[in-house]
C-alpha cells in the first residue's frame, strides 16, 4: 500500500511540475532618438525601426522626437510609413524644452499615440516659400500650402486629433505648449519621462494596420535602436554648412592638382569631395545660381594672380563666393541655411588660399630656372684671357668660352653672364 502512495505522490510532483506555465518573457519596445532636422537620414532611421518592431513583433515603437521642422519629401516617407505600420507608434516630444515644429507636427499627428514632456512645445507648420518674391512664386507656396493643410486635415481624422488647429498650424504657424496641447486634443497625453510615458499608455487601445492592438508597455523591456553608419552618413552630408565645407575643399583639390599635375593626391581628394557636396545639394535643393556665384569667384580668383589687377578681382572673387554661398540655401528654412558666419569665413579663407597657395605656385612656374647651365646667367666670374671679343672666364668653378656683350674686357677683369649660346657664355663686366 505504501508503494502505491509513493507513487501517486510522485505522478502528482510531476504534473504539477508539468504544468506549471513558464513566465511568459515581457514585451519589448523599441526606442530611437530624432533630434535635428526632419531628412533622408531621420525618414530611413524611422522607417528601419518600424521595420525591426514588426519583424521582432514588439509592442511598440517609441519615437522620441525634437525638431524644428525638415524637408518635405522626407516627412512624407515617414507619415506614410506610420499610416501603414503593422505596430503602435507612440511620438513622444522630449526632453524638457523640445519642439515638434513644422514637419515635426505632420510626424506627430501620425502617430497612433502623441505625448509631450512638461515645457515642450509643437506647431509652426507653414511651408517656407520658394523662390524670391513674385506673383508666380505666390502662387506655387498657395498650392503647396493648400496640400500641405489637405495633408494633415486627413492624417489629423485618421487619428482622431484636432482637425482645425492642425489646419491652423499650417496656415497660420500657430505653436502651442503641452498642456494646450492635450485640451485642444492635438496630443494624447504629458509624461514626465520615458517610464512615466510607458505606465500612462498601458491599456490603452489602437487601430494599425494589423488591427486593434491593446497596448502592454507597464512592463516592457525597451532596446534602444541607433543610427547605424549609412545613417548617420546621410545626416552628416543634409547639413549645408557641411556641403559648403565639402565644395570648398573641392574647390583647393582640384585647382592643385590642375597647377601641379601629377600630384594625384590633391586630385583625389578633391573629386571625393566635389561628389559629395552635390550630394549634400541634391538633397537640400539648393539655388543653381549660388553654385555659380561660388565657380565666377574661382574665376576671379585665378584671374588676379595671372593678371595684374591690383587685388580688385580678388575682392570680386570673395564677395562673390560669400553671396554664393548665401545663396545655396537662400529657399529654405533659417535651420536649413548656411551660417552666415561660415560663409565669411569660407570666402576669406578661398581668397588667401588662391592669393598665397596658389599665387606661390605660379610664381614659382615664373621664376628663372635655377638648375642646369641655365642656372649661370647672373653667376659672376674672372676673365682669364682677353674678350676681344672673345675668350676664356672662370664661371662657377669651371672654364668656359665666352664673348663679351659690347666692348673689350681685360684679363682678370671681373664678369657677369648675362645669357648663354649652347655652350658659351655672353658676359659683360661687373660694374659696382
Amino acid at each position: 500500500m505504501s508503494r502505491w502512495v509513493a507513487c501517486i505522490v510522485a505522478m502528482a510532483a510531476w504534473a504539477g511540475l508539468a504544468g506549471a506555465a513558464p513566465a511568459s518573457a515581457p514585451p519589448e519596445i523599441v526606442r530611437i532618438r530624432v533630434d535635428g532636422v526632419i531628412a533622408p537620414s531621420s525618414a530611413r532611421y524611422i522607417l528601419r525601426a518600424i521595420r525591426e518592431a514588426e519583424a521582432s513583433r514588439a509592442a511598440a515603437v517609441v519615437v522620441e522626437l525634437d525638431t524644428p521642422g525638415g524637408l518635405l519629401k522626407s516627412m512624407d516617407e515617414i507619415t506614410k510609413a506610420m499610416l501603414n505600420a503593422r505596430v503602435p507608434v507612440i511620438v513622444y516630444v522630449s526632453p524638457d524644452g523640445a519642439r515638434a515644429a513644422s514637419a515635426g507636427v505632420f510626424v506627430t499627428y501620425a502617430a497612433h499615440i502623441a505625448a509631450m514632456a512638461p515645457t515642450t512645445r509643437i506647431g509652426a507648420a507653414h511651408p517656407v516659400a520658394i523662390g524670391q518674391d513674385g506673383q508666380q512664386d505666390k502662387t506655387m507656396l498657395d498650392k503647396v500650402t493648400n496640400d500641405a493643410v489637405a495633408n494633415i486635415r486627413t492624417i489629423a481624422r485618421r487619428r482622431g486629433r484636432n482637425v482645425d488647429w492642425a489646419e491652423q498650424a499650417v496656415r497660420e504657424s500657430v505653436s502651442i505648449d503641452e498642456a494646450e496641447a492635450v485640451r485642444l486634443k492635438v496630443v494624447d497625453l504629458v509624461a514626465s519621462g520615458l517610464d512615466d510615458l510607458l505606465v500612462k499608455v498601458h491599456g490603452r487601445t489602437v487601430t494599425t494596420e494589423a488591427g486593434a492592438v491593446t497596448l502592454d508597455t507597464r512592463r516592457a523591456k525597451v532596446r534602444t535602436v541607433a543610427m547605424d553608419v549609412t545613417e548617420k552618413f546621410l545626416d552628416l552630408i543634409s547639413d549645408p554648412n557641411i556641403g559648403l565645407i565639402l565644395m570648398t575643399i573641392a574647390i583647393y583639390g582640384i585647382i592643385f592638382e590642375l597647377s601641379n599635375p601629377g600630384a594625384i593626391l590633391p586630385g583625389v581628394v578633391g573629386g571625393i569631395a566635389l561628389i559629395l557636396a552635390l550630394a549634400s545639394f541634391a538633397v537640400l535643393k539648393v539655388n543653381v545660381a549660388g553654385i555659380a556665384l561660388i565657380l565666377l569667384s574661382v574665376v576671379f580668383f585665378i584671374a588676379d594672380i595671372k593678371v595684374p589687377g591690383h587685388g580688385v578681382l580678388t575682392v570680386g572673387g570673395v564677395l562673390s563666393f560669400f553671396l554664393g554661398a548665401l545663396l545655396l540655401t537662400d529657399r529654405q528654412a533659417p535651420f536649413l541655411r548656411v551660417s552666415l558666419q561660415l560663409a565669411l569665413f569660407m570666402a576669406v579663407l578661398t581668397g588667401m588660399f588662391f592669393l598665397f597657395a596658389v599665387g606661390a605656385g605660379i610664381r614659382a612656374q615664373r621664376a628663372a630656372v635655377r638648375t642646369g647651365i641655365e642656372s649661370l646667367v647672373g653667376a659672376e666670374g674672372v676673365a682669364r684671357t682677353e674678350l676681344a671679343p672673345e675668350g676664356m672666364v672662370y664661371v662657377a668653378g669651371e672654364m668656359w668660352t665666352a664673348r663679351a656683350d659690347a666692348e673689350r674686357i681685360a684679363e682678370g677683369e671681373r664678369v657677369q653672364v648675362i645669357a648663354v649660346d649652347g655652350l658659351r657664355l655672353k658676359v659683360r663686366p661687373l660694374t659696382r
